[in-house]
Parts: structure tokens; sequence; C-alpha cells
């Protein structure tokens, strides 16, 4: 037993860390997981400037990746459709409305120069070996900018997940430049579907966002839906209006989907219901409104880390100037050996130390006779002379030294030279360097990429402040049961699924209740009422009780306004029996006596307006101590 426990924690754990590491969760360095980054690096490989059949891809990108083509291709559709590193031809689906993508073999697609030009760099990046040993792939990208916040990122590992929204490319490359600059910045997310924003929740990559879809409410009767909230699409968004309708919480006439590369869905409204007083269920009870919640989440140092937007922006400023300097550094180094090779090449065909080695008989002999003749031009020369230097000489063909250039060989040069000198300079100021770099980048990106999404603060809608009233409560007396479904008997007034009713019951018993399908409440109730703070505070409930261990009158007027669903409560006190109630708050309340030998006054009347509002809680004020023959309330 204790060899299958520890078997199973060993597999487990590595289990769950392939796939923390290697499936689920984005690295912080260049924003991707692993299939995308194999993707990339396949086109890449791939590229000649023409489009590749997305099949041709897949097929070249399964050398590196071990999980098979459907899962290549569903990631590649769906980092072509984020539109920031994969030129796309041909149907590659629509995010609007959540059409799929055609077959793989009728599609194409190319790396743009972009993606090159933020991520490629073969001398910075770390390969590893592939799956089956066969082929060398990058661990991470030398990513010069935050690409985790400008793609999102969204994945469920073992016991963790990441959700990571989309950001506007040049408001992230601003904010790198801000944090450069040593300037605050702030940072919010931006949809690919447009919509408005509330991100008054939102707390630096953590927290939750409330997005909405943009309504054009221009015409009173119907209702033009223009963008989409971020993680629907227009199949989603009608079908959750159709099923709100369905249940009562909208009055339509009917929807119809006019979009094609700009969202146009159209709601037209019931007869006698109008704009206004629908935005917002559509809000509460549709799609139209979403809440989002956000968790940063990445892979940073080879462990699971959640950080917030501004970490990743210091992060990425930092690891900017690490790689433009050693971009830099390797570049000179190439300069170097260049003007290196063109020295000795210069001075080879110019000083005809080529002559030289025409009488030589060995191998030997004719290197030492090219070194020899270098000596009198040491001076000019960068560095010691290689026997790798040597043997580069000796391979230059006749006619290119026929055809030597030596004024183009000394501008080749000499433009070498104002390159280093400016290489230099940006070593010597790395950080005014990286601030061009970005500036070019946004100079460069700024009309690709602008601003979808608004920002706006709004609150969320109460569901049941913007539910229409559309059930009918009845209530059959001689049955006792109250309710939406129950058949025959006396309609009392509309209702949502949302209300809580107020019954009083035939001996001044009472309970606040959700709207009920059907409830037995008594065969003689006698009040109900929605249970809300507009619709309690228009009644005042007058009681009328008699002690039955006195077998005197009390006369009681209270409120009803706190309360706790579903819990009874009695409007009376210990001892009493419920003898007539009203919510008149003007009339008289008419005793008449029971004839007795010395009772002069038969009959008493008193005016209900007289008698204070007291607590639910209170005892009544006595009314009488003589014997009652009846009890009548009239209006006044």
């Amino acid at each position: 037993m204790a060899y299958v426990n520890n078997l199973f924690n060993t597999n487990f754990l590595e289990y769950a860390s392939y796939v923390i590491k290697d499936r689920a969760i984005p690295h912080i360095d260049d924003g991707l997981k692993p299939v995308q980054r194999r993707i990339l690096h396949s086109l890449i490989e791939m590229d000649d400037g023409k489009f590749h059949k997305v099949a041709n891809v897949v097929g070249h990108c399964m050398k590196y990746h071990p999980h098979g083509d459907q899962s290549i291709n569903s990631a590649l559709v769906v980092l072509a459709n984020k539109e920031i590193f994969i030129d796309k031809q041909g149907n590659f689906g629509n995010i609007l409305t959540g059409d799929e993508a055609s077959a793989a073999r009728y599609i194409e697609c190319r790396i743009l120069p972009f993606a090159k030009k933020v991520l490629h760099n073969p001398e910075l990046t770390q390969y590893e070996d592939s799956y089956d040993g066969r082929n060398k792939e990058p661990v991470v990208f030398p990513a010069k900018i935050p690409l985790i916040l400008v793609m999102g990122a969204e994945g469920i590992a073992v016991g963790m997940s990441t959700k990571i929204l989309p950001h506007n490319l040049i408001e992230v490359l601003k904010a790198v430049k801000a944090q450069l600059q040593g300037q605050a910045f702030t940072l919010l997310p931006d949809f690919p579907t447009g919509g408005v924003l509330d991100a008054s929740g939102y707390d630096g990559g953590m927290g939750k966002v409330l997005v909405r879809a943009t309504l054009d409410t221009s015409d009173p009767k119907r209702i033009i839906i223009r963008e989409l909230p971020f993680g629907t699409t227009t199949e989603s968004l009608i079908a959750s209006i159709e099923n709100a309708a369905r249940k009562g919480k909208l009055k339509i006439a009917g929807i119809n989907d006019f979009t094609t590369d700009q969202v146009e869905i159209e709601v037209s409204l019931a007869r006698g219901v109008y704009t206004q007083e629908t935005v917002d269920a559509l809000y509460a009870f549709t799609d139209c409104e979403v809440s989002i919640s956000v968790n940063l989440l990445v892979i940073r140092d080879n462990m699971p880390v959640s950080m917030r937007v501004e970490d990743v922006i210091a992060y990425h400023a930092e690891k900017l100037m690490v790689i433009l300097k050693r971009e830099l550094e390797l570049e000179a180094g190439h300069l170097e050996d260049k003007l290196h090779a063109r020295t000795l090449e210069r001075i080879f065909i110019e000083e005809r130390i080529y002559k030289r080695i025409e009488e030589m008989e060995t191998a030997a002999k004719v290197s030492q006779a090219v070194r020899t003749g270098f000596e009198p031009f040491m001076a000019e020369i960068r560095r010691p002379i290689t026997d790798e230097d040597i043997e580069r000489l000796l391979k230059i063909p006749i006619r290119r030294i026929s055809l030597y250039d030596i004024n183009k060989a000394r501008k080749e040069m000499e433009e070498m030279e104002g390159r280093l000198k400016e290489i230099r300079h940006h070593l010597k100021h790395l950080r005014e360097y990286a601030l061009g770099y970005l500036d070019g980048l946004i100079q460069s990106e700024e009309k690709r990429f602008p601003r979808l999404t608004k920002i706006q603060r709004f609150d969320k809608v109460d569901v049941r402040e913007a539910a229409a009233r559309t059930l009918k409560l009845r209530y059959d007396g001689s049955s006792g049961y109250l309710g939406t479904e129950v058949p025959g008997g006396d309609e009392l007034f509309a209702v949502n699924e949302f209300d809580r009713l107020l019954v009083i019951r035939s001996q001044g018993d009472y309970s606040v209740i959700p709207v009920p399908h059907k409830t037995h409440v008594g065969a003689d109730m006698r009040h109900c009422c929605i249970a809300d703070k507009d619709e309690l505070g228009t009644f005042i409930y007058t009681v009328v009780y008699k002690n039955t261990e006195t077998g005197h009158f009390y006369v009681k007027r209270t409120t009803i306004t706190q309360f706790i669903i579903e819990k009874t409560y009695t409007l009376l006190p210990d001892a009493a029996k419920l003898i007539a109630f009203t919510t008149q708050e003007k009339g008289r309340i008419i005793l008449k006596y029971k004839k007795k030998p010395n009772l002069r006054v038969l009959e008493e009347e008193f005016q209900i307006g007289d008698f204070l509002v007291k607590g639910v809680n209170a005892q009544g004020v006595r009314l009488t101590t003589k014997d009652v023959s009846s009890l009548r309330i009239t209006k006044t």
C-alpha cells in the first residue's frame, strides 16, 4: 500500500507540474503557452514572405508539439484572430458571431514582421530539445514588450487557474515608457469586441470588471446592439435575450441579427413597451452585461506566481533594457569581426600580399608568407591574425581580386565605423535608446491598434428592480390557495419572480414569503401585498382583538417594516383572539353591547385615526370592559 501511495503521489506531482508549466499557464517573458510558442517558432522557420496553408504549418509544428494536430490547429486560429503576430487569409471564423474557421487545408497564414521585430533573435534565445530529441525549440522568446498583457490569457491547471484580460498594445507600450521615465501610469483592459468597461473593481490585474454591450437606444421601439461584452458572441447574446423573454423578464416582439464584420442585433419591443424601460432589464437578465473575475497568474522563474499589472510592466521595462543591451553588444561584435575581415582583405589586395605565395611550395610556407606580408601593417589591424583569417583570405577568387574596388571598400568600412560609434553611444545612454525603440513601435503600430473599449463607471443593475411584473398572483378563497399557478380564484396584482409577499392570515399571524406557484394560506386570508419598502410603507394595519382571559376588547394600529423571510410572526399579544382587521386609515369602530340592567349606552363608536401607530410588538389600547354583542368597522 505504501508503494502505491508513493507512486501515486510522485506521478500526480509530476503531472500537476507539467500541466501548470507546460500547458495551461503562460510564461511572463513572452506571454505564450507552449503550443503558441511552437506555432510562432514554426511560422518563423517557414517564413519566405508568402502565405502557407495552415495544414502545412500544423504539420511542421508537430515536430515540436506532442499533443496532436487538433490542438495545434485550434490554438493557431485563436492566435491568428488576435491579429497581433499572424497575417491570415481565408475564413478563420468570426469572434463576433462565434462561427468556426474553415478546415486547415482551406486557410492560409504567415508571420508578420512585427512578430520578428519584438520576438525573434536566435542568438539571444535559449533552446532545448523537442519531445523526441530530433529538433530544438525555444524555451521562451526574448520578447521586448509585455505580451502577456497585450494578448491576455486563460487557463485551468491543477489547483490553480489564470484569467488575464487583454490590454491595448499602444497603451501597454506607453506604460513601459512611463515606467522607464519613473512616471505613474494607469493601464486598463481593452477588448477586441469593444463594449463598455467598468473597471472600478479592477485591482491591477486582480478583482473583477463589469462589461456591457453598446446599445443604440435612439429609437423608442427598438434597441440596436452595436458592440458585444468580452467573452460573448452574437449567438450566445441572442440566446440569453430569448431565454429572458421566455421567462417573462423581458417583453420583446422579435430579434434580428444583421451582423457582418460589425455587430448589429436589432431587438424589437412588444406593444406598449418602450426602450428606456427595457434597457435595465437587458443588463440585468441577459449577457448584455457580464461580470468577469480576473487573476493574473504567470510562470516566473519556473514557478507559478500571482502578479499585478504594475509588476509586469516593471519587470518588462528592465527586461527590455537587458535585451536591447545584449543586441547592441552582439551587433558591435559582428561589426568588429566584419571590420577586421575587411581590413585584412583590403591590405591583402591593395598591398599585393597574395603575390608572395606564388613561389611557395607547401601550405605552411604559404601561410607564413601571408603572415609576414602583414607585419608592416599591424598598426591598422584591429586584433591578432588567426589561421582562420589566413585561410579565408586564401579562398578569395582571382575574379574578385581583379574587380576589387578600393573606394567602395573604404566607404563600407567607414559606414561600419560610424555604426559602431552609434552603438557605443546607445550603450552609454541605454534608457534613452529603449525609449526611442518604444517610440518607434508606437509610431509604426498606432493605427493598427486603436482603443476599442470605452471606459465608464456604472452601477450593476439590481435584478429585482429591473424585473417586469408580468406574473398574475391569484387567491382562491374557497380552497385557501395563493400563487401564480392557482386555477380560478381572484386575480390580486402582478408580480415578478424576485418579489416577496407579506401575507396576513385569519388569526393575525403573518409571514413574508417568496412568490409561490401555489401555497396554502387559509380560507380567510386577511391581507396580501408586495413586501418592499415602497409598498409596505403605504399600509397601517388596524386590529381589534379580544383578551380571552378578561373578555376585554382592544385596538392596535401598527406597521410592518422588519422581518425574516419565511418566519411566522403575529400582530396580537398572548391570550388574544382577532375580531376585526382593516388597512383603512380613517373610519369608525362601532361596538354594540349586550343589554343589561342599568346599562344605558348600548352602542359606542371610536375614530380609527384617534389611536397612535405603535410597534408591532406593542400592546393595544383597551376599548371597553363591557360585553360586546357585535362589532363593525365603517368608512368615514
